[in-house]
Order: structure tokens, then C-alpha cells, then sequence
């Protein structure tokens, strides 16, 4: 393995966090391998967080078609989308907690 200056960071008492988060993420592995190449320790969400991972791809078009059909609201919307994923990222790091 070559050297990885974010694992040096870690072995110096670094915590290294992520500021963003979005489905692909997740779902892709990505998330997976930062976490176990690059000692990924956390990540963090908000509503600007998750606004621009929403606007910013088609990740969630379906999963919001289907609810807007089902009759739910914006609130609801937003809550089950950011849910998931935020459960989704926690699954991920469950081994490191």
C-alpha cells in the first residue's frame, strides 16, 4: 500500500470527516472504501447538504415521484430521503462504533 496522507493524518490523532453526503455515495462502494482506504471516521449532514445532493442528481427522482403519487408533502419528503441515507451512511460505519 502507498503511502495515503489522510491515513497519516489518522495515525497522528486526526479524525477525518466528510462534509457531505449523497446516495451514489453509498450506494456505489464509495463510501465504503474511503472508510476502510482512507480512514474515513464520520461524516456530517444538513438540510444544505442534503438540498444540493437532491438538486444535484437523479438519485432521488424516483423515490420522490413515488411519494408525491402516495401524497406526501415536501416535509415528508425531505425527512424519508434524508433518513435513509443518513441510516444508510451509519450501516457503513457501524464497524468502526
Amino acid at each position: 500500500m502507498k503511502d495515503n496522507p489522510l491515513r497519516k493524518l489518522g495515525m497522528l490523532g486526526q479524525s477525518i470527516w466528510l462534509d457531505y453526503i449523497r446516495r451514489d455515495l453509498i450506494v456505489s462502494g464509495e463510501l465504503r472504501c474511503l472508510i476502510e482506504e482512507d480512514g474515513l471516521r464520520g461524516m456530517t449532514s444538513n438540510p444544505s447538504i442534503f438540498e444540493k445532493a437532491i438538486a444535484g442528481s437523479h438519485d432521488y427522482d424516483e423515490d420522490i415521484r413515488v411519494m408525491v403519487l402516495e401524497g406526501k408533502g415536501v416535509k415528508a419528503i425531505y425527512e424519508a430521503l434524508s433518513q435513509r441515507d443518513v441510516q444508510s451512511a451509519a450501516d457503513e460505519f457501524h464497524k468502526l462504533y
